[in-house]
């Protein structure tokens, strides 16, 4: 019996690597590597997000967004306008591949928001640019935005990841951080906005599993004006994570501890100032804690972070050679593009990998440290 004939019952690969000196480097490595898994899809979905790579219009935000027809088209770039002041519109570059049939209209925007238009909105400029995609999302029939950030860009859509990168020609662009994904969807339709990355502000989630606490998280971000339409599970990590450090100011790592947080039989075995913490965490973070099986990596500006579910049920590997951190689903997608390796590791189920630019992996902070391992080799 082929693979084809059976149900990958952890499907999903997913990889990204952080140069800490910010060094860029060409997509085509990150091709390379979700290329070797590629089997972990089923060519529904693959996608891209890739930090740095618009180092000439650094001061913008770029905005990628995918239309359905010519109307979401009109309607959203109307929108935008009165917003923003966008000194570029342009198409996506992309190339042919015989295997992306019939993709949407794609284009991007580098933009500043409207200083009237900010100062009468009487909001950040990250509560501005986020009520604009949700916005989008939400009320424009067709339109969907892919990322929304300076200096960075996500690149996603139907079909092998290899043949989406080849199509948005990921080749041609270098980032310091580059992540991947094939995917293989289960409980929700392969479509073109529901490849990941997701990514909202500079925030950018890939994701392996299935978030079945879905439901619980989508009410509980509803009740802080975030809207989840894109008809995947895996959205709502993205707002998620811009809720509980953007604007309740959590550290990375508590963040993750609030998603992926410790059994009450841990917490109970804790030290007294960790005890209370935990606990504190947990139940106020109750409804923002991520249920099911899963592995995630989720990158932003400043850094890769990549942790589990609390059992480990989705695999995750991480390693190290010089300055370069890699992560991924599994060893032979780092090994492709890095053979010689300083160091490899499995992490801890729920202990989150924080890598950060210009510091590497962070130990600090918090009661535990960051990357704990299981296995370990030169």
């Amino acid at each position: 019996m082929s693979y084809w004939d059976e149900k990958c019952i952890s499907g999903c690969g997913l990889t990204g690597f952080i140069h800490v000196n910010g060094a860029r480097e060409s997509g085509a490595a990150v091709l390379e590597s979700i290329a070797v898994i590629r089997e972990r899809g089923n060519g529904l979905g693959g996608g891209f997000a890739g930090y740095g790579i618009y180092p000439d219009r650094a001061d913008k935000l770029a905005f990628h967004l995918m239309y359905q027809n010519e109307k979401a088209h009109e309607d959203t770039e109307r929108f935008l306008l009165q917003r923003f002041d966008i000194t570029c519109a342009e198409p996506i570059p992309t190339r042919p591949n015989k295997f992306i049939q019939s993709p949407p209209l794609l284009w991007r925007y580098f933009a500043s928001p409207r200083a009237d238009y900010l100062r009468r909105a009487n909001v950040s400029e990250d509560d501005f640019v986020v009520d604009a995609v949700m916005t989008i999302n939400a009320q424009i029939a067709g339109a969907c935005v892919m990322s929304s950030a300076r200096n960075m860009g996500v690149f996603k859509g139907v079909g092998f990841p290899e043949d989406v990168g080849e199509f948005f020609r990921i080749d041609e662009y270098r980032g310091y951080i580059w992540t991947g994904h094939a995917r293989f969807p289960t409980n929700t339709p392969g479509w073109w906005g529901g490849a990941h990355p997701f990514a909202l502000l500079d925030w950018s989630i890939v994701h392996n599993g299935e978030i079945s606490s879905y439901g619980i998280n989508k009410r509980y971000l509803e009740m802080f004006g975030y809207k989840c339409t894109l008809l995947t599970d895996t959205e709502v990590v993205a707002y998620l994570v811009d809720l509980l450090v953007r604007r309740h100011g959590l550290s990375i790592r508590m963040a993750c501890k609030a998603l992926a947080p410790p059994f009450w039989r841990e917490i109970d075995a804790m030290p007294e100032d960790e005890r209370e913490a935990m606990r504190a965490l947990r139940m106020v973070y109750a409804s923002a804690a991520l249920n099911g099986p899963f592995a995630l990596l989720f990158a932003y500006k400043n850094g890769l972070v990549g942790f589990n579910d609390r059992i480990k049920l989705r695999p995750l590997i991480a390693a190290k050679r010089g300055d370069t951190y890699y992560m991924a689903s599994e060893e032979c997608a780092i090994r492709q593009i890095a053979p010689d390796l300083d160091d490899v590791w499995s992490p801890v189920a729920g202990e989150p990998v924080i890598v950060e630019l210009g510091k590497g992996l962070v130990t600090e902070n918090e009661f535990e440290p960051a990357g704990g391992r299981v296995r370990s080799q030169s």
